[in-house]
């Protein structure tokens, strides 16, 4: 070694090395990555901490890029960006090297199958069509912003939006056989909440605990810079190695906007041009190369997986322009935007009604269509009218007063009203809010609408707007909560119409 900045280690006389080679540094092997290479002088990132490294220190190349293992094993365990269970912190470079087991450990099931590189695509058959819908269990989600199997999403918001929670209910919640969850340079006290209430949730699928089908990558805030680099690479390879064995796999990577400033970090010490606010030029290839290993596919050896890649942005100040949302929106397919006015008046999930999107929902509803649920698109396509109506008549009720606007007006204004608190609001704590199925996430949009019907149908025919808006429609607005079954939602609903049927 001749040169040490930070996790920048310049080294000589590196004979035979490669691009990407994984090397050890010093006396303690800490591993390393060849990110430059010119004849024997390589530039290497440190993925530890290099204090106590000091120039003329021994090094070498172990002769392959820096790669995962993989193997049933992942699942149920807490790793590092670079695969190694922080439990244990088996030696990862070499499966040879593997410390010996303890008394009752060392099966099979614990070795990994395979190791391989994480900046590398793994090969499958075929890609299918992105249109089976992933089930969320958040109401907002799966019925205006849905997102397939295979898909891509990114959530931006600013500080106390919600993102955290949103993304942990997904992880909880979702129809996924598998959940990657990359913390990525996030607080440590979020990583640990996300894993004391994985290891107490029971899985609804399989009768488990919920954990034993998770892998969990802690790369917090405190952690070396280039470990969070890694890590979202390892996270969507080991997504890729369940895929490959006909399971649906979810990547929940928090925050991407972390992995963005390491890897401008890691630019700046490198000494190359900074680009937009001081991040590297080549981050569009980046985030894009990481969304691309998204996809529902016919996987080699004929069974059909997934990966879907959900990653959370927080722009500084809640700055929407700033170079990593940009580029981001570019390569994703669905947007779920937080509002800081949602979040603020407890509304959660807090997600945009007005500024979210997808674009896969045709595709979608044409599955649903197939599945039994023909109206599935009528009922987004009446909720998203509704709300982006009431939201103009709100600005200008502001101005005016809504005692001045035309009675069916102020129906809308009900409406927007009873689907905000009614349908898109959950409790991340109820029992029975927490998550719905998309049978009674059905019910209750038919119930407001069937609801707001009878209202515009009682103006229409001279009640005034006054003794409709007196009515208690509590009964609806709680039933997300109070109303378990697709039965008794449909109960409150009859009983809401035959009380607004006596102002007739």
């Amino acid at each position: 070694m001749t040169r040490i900045n930070g996790p920048l280690v310049e080294m000589t006389g590196l004979r035979g090395a490669a691009m990407d080679d994984v090397v050890e540094l010093g006396a303690g092997r800490l591993p390393g990555e060849i990110v430059a290479l010119d004849g024997a002088d390589a530039t290497v990132q440190a993925y530890e901490y290099t204090g106590g490294l000091a120039p003329g220190a021994p090094g070498g190349t172990v002769g392959r890029p820096l790669s995962a293992p993989l193997g049933p094993h992942l699942l149920g365990g807490v790793f590092d960006g670079l695969l190694r269970r922080l439990s244990t912190a088996d030696v990862w470079l070499d499966p040879a090297r593997r410390r010996a087991a303890g008394p009752g450990g060392g099966t099979a099931d614990e070795r990994p199958a395979e190791y391989w590189p994480v900046r590398r695509p793994r090969p499958y058959a075929e890609r299918l069509d992105a249109d089976v819908p992933l089930h969320t269990g958040q109401r907002v989600i799966d019925l205006l912003f849905p997102v397939p199997r295979g898909g891509t999403v990114a959530v931006p918001g600013g500080f106390g939006t919600g993102k955290t929670m949103l993304l942990q209910q997904i992880a909880k919640w979702c129809d996924a056989d598998v959940i990657v969850y990359v913390g990525c340079g996030e607080r440590g006290n979020e990583m640990a909440d996300v894993l004391a209430e994985l290891a107490e949730l029971d899985d609804p699928r399989t009768g488990g605990r919920l954990a034993d089908r998770t892998v969990v990558i802690a790369n917090t805030s405190n952690m070396p810079m280039m470990a969070r680099e890694a890590g979202v690479y390892s996270g969507v390879t080991v997504a890729e190695y369940f895929r490959d064995r006909g399971k649906d796999a979810v990547v929940i990577a928090d925050s991407t906007s972390r992995w963005a400033e390491a890897l401008r970090e890691f630019a700046s010490r490198g000494g190359e041009l900074p680009g937009e606010e001081g991040y590297p030029a080549a981050l569009p290839s980046a985030l894009a190369a990481f969304y691309e290993r998204a996809g529902r596919v016919r996987t080699l050896d004929g069974a059909e997986g997934s990966v879907t890649i959900i990653g959370a942005v927080s722009p500084p100040g809640g700055d929407m322009t700033e170079p990593v949302t940009a580029y981001t929106e570019r390569f994703v397919r669905a947007r779920w935007s937080l509002d800081k006015d949602l979040a603020y008046s407890r509304h959660y999930p807090a997600v945009s009604w007005s500024n979210s999107f997808a674009r896969d929902t045709a595709a979608l509803a044409r599955r649903h269509a197939a599945a039994g649920d023909p109206g599935w698109e009528g009922r987004r396509t009446r909720m998203a009218s509704l709300l982006a109506e009431a939201e103009r008549l709100a600005v200008l009720a502001e101005l005016v007063g809504t005692s001045t606007l035309p009675g069916h007006e102020r129906m809308v204004l009900l409406a927007g009203d009873l689907l905000r608190e009614g349908v898109l609001q959950q409790s991340a704590l109820s029992p029975v809010d927490a998550s719905c199925t998309a049978e009674r996430g059905a019910a209750l949009v038919e119930a407001v609408l069937a609801v707001v019907d009878r209202c515009q149908e009682l103006v229409g025919g001279g009640v005034p707007a006054t003794a409709i808006e007196e009515q208690d429609f509590s009964p609806i607005v709680r039933a997300r909560e109070e109303a378990p079954s697709v039965a008794d939602v449909a109960a409150r609903r009859e009983a809401m119409l035959r009380r607004l049927g006596d102002l007739s």
